[in-house]
Order: C-alpha cells, then structure tokens, then sequence
C-alpha cells in the first residue's frame, strides 16, 4: 500500500472515495467526503476539520491518532474500523446516528459534541472526558464509563445497575439521567 505523508488536502470532493493508502500526518480541510467508501484506508496522525464524513464505509478503517473538528460524522459505523491502536478525538463534531458497539475508546476526549441516537452498547470508555456532549437518546447498555468526566455532559440516560459507573464524575444537574428508571421526580 502507497503512503502519503504530510499532504493538505483543502475544499476537495471525495464522494468517490479516497485513494487506497496509508495516511500519515495529513490534514483534510472543508473535504466532502460523504457516502464514500473509505474501506481498508489507514490514517496516522491526521486531522479533518470542517469536513463532512456522514455514512461513510469504514471497513476495516485504522485511525490512529484522528482528531476530528468541527466535522459531520453522522451515521458512520465507527465499530466496523480496525481495533488495532484505534484513537480518535472529536471536537465540535455531529455524530448523531453513529455506532461505536463493542469499541474501545478508552482516555478518549469529546468536547461540544453531538451524539442523538448514538449505539454505546459494550463501549468502552472508560476514562474518557465528555465535555458539553449532548447524548440525547443516546444508548448505554453494559457501557464501561469508570473513572469518565461527565459532568457537563446532558441528555443522556444511564441505567447504574447496566453499566460501569464506579468513579465516574457527573454534576448534581444530571441525576434524572441516572435516575430516569425509577420514574421519580426530582426537583
């Protein structure tokens, strides 16, 4: 496989995909690349800013220290992408819709992101900081969030006795999202 090394890619369309390679510190800037099939393409230290990935195919897609801002991620299967080193960052970023079954996204940062209807189940995130996330019908299910920060995070609802909560922070703000199956009223 071809790598490309230290590329910048700025305003361009890749709706029909990208070139099979080995991505290595590149930037993609305002790049359309939605619906494209992404499959088997490995990126290492790259970054994507302003760019729209929405339903992109990521079959065994190897992202390896990706940060992504101010991106359009919605839809993505992001538990379809290589296990292998997977570390990612998102910043300001619509992830509604997406996947991240049975993924490990320990020590990973979100900040002002949008996760409606996103798949948690088995996720492991623990460690992870949420700041300003909004997880509105988001769904946690057997979801290790030990030792997370999600003290400014919102909408989101999480059973305790199905899912691993122990040291996790949250704000007394959010206690209805903890306590939702209980159908009590806080006030």
């Amino acid at each position: 496989m071809d790598t490309v090394q230290d590329q910048r890619f700025k305003g361009e369309d890749f709706t029909r995909g990208l070139e099979a390679a080995e991505y290595d510190g590149c930037s993609f800037t305002q790049c359309i690349f939605s619906e494209a099939d992404l499959s088997r393409i490995t990126f290492m230290d790259c970054d994507f800013d302003g760019c729209d990935l929405s339903n992109v195919k990521m079959a065994d897609v190897a992202l390896r220290e990706v940060r992504f801002k101010n991106c359009k991620l919605m839809g993505i299967h992001f538990d379809a992408c290589n296990d292998f080193l997977f570390d990612v960052s998102f910043e300001n970023c619509l992830l509604n819709f997406s996947s991240f079954y049975k993924k490990s996204l320990k020590k990973t940062r979100l900040a002002h992101c949008s996760l409606h209807e996103v798949d948690l189940v088995e996720a492991d995130m623990s460690e992870s900081l949420f700041h300003e996330c909004d997880f509105a019908g988001a769904t946690f299910d057997r979801t290790n969030l030990d030792k997370s920060d999600m003290t400014t995070s919102f909408n989101f609802m999480i059973d305790p006795e199905n899912n691993k909560l122990k040291k996790t922070k949250f704000s007394k703000e959010s206690l209805a999202g903890l306590l939702g199956k209980y159908d009590i009223v806080i006030k």
